[in-house]
């Protein structure tokens, strides 16, 4: 991105957003076979490293008035368990990675990069985005990309709480099956809220 002061419309906005859903594939909206998390799994996090993380998603994907963000939707719980699950190889790089990104914050900045306000943080993901910290782009792709997996995932895996990934791109729901009503093309079809895993996930 050329222009930092135009991230919040570039990499903030809805539609780059949606458009970016492509990269995930289906299996991950459905679930892909992985290692079943632990119902309580054990934070990898630091509070302060929570804080970093929060902080860095919520610029990457904010609340706004068409639905929820990435913090809302879970995508936090959903890196904190890859992390502490069948990605627990990457810990230890993903962890000094968000280090990096408080030094870089507090040395271009003046402050830890949880305590900026939102267009402080912003500047801070442009001046990565326009390759000012190049030690921090292969972080900030690898955090993207395990964001809009937290949105977007069955919520059997940590997030997309509420289906709320799910209602953002209006995405029905997993079926087994799609019924005649549910292929016409002037009608929406049917929304399925339920876990391919079952009822009792999502919520």
């Amino acid at each position: 991105m050329k222009n930092p002061s135009r991230l919040t419309d570039a990499i903030v906005s809805r539609r780059t957003l949606i458009a970016s859903t492509a990269l995930i594939q289906v299996a991950a909206i459905r679930g892909a076979p992985q290692p079943a998390p632990r119902k309580q799994p054990a934070t990898v996090f630091s509070p302060q490293q929570r804080r970093i993380l929060e902080a860095f998603i919520d610029r990457l994907v904010p609340t706004d008035n068409l639905g929820s963000g990435a913090v809302e939707c879970g995508a936090a719980e959903y890196i904190d368990r890859c992390l502490e699950d069948y990605l627990a190889a990457e810990k230890v790089v993903f962890l000094e990675g968000l280090g990096a990104v408080d030094v870089f914050a507090r040395s271009s900045q003046g402050a830890p990069f949880s305590d900026l306000p939102p267009d402080k943080r912003d500047a801070v993901l442009a001046a990565i985005e326009n390759h000012q910290a190049p030690h921090l782009e292969s972080f900030f792709n690898r955090l993207r990309r395990l964001t809009l997996e937290g949105m977007f995932s069955d919520p059997y895996w940590g997030g997309n709480k509420n289906f709320s990934g799910w209602d953002l791109i209006r995405y029905p729901g997993v079926r087994l099956s799609v019924p005649p009503d549910d292929q016409r093309m002037d009608t929406a079809p049917a929304v399925v809220r339920k876990s391919f895993y079952g009822a009792d996930h999502g919520r």
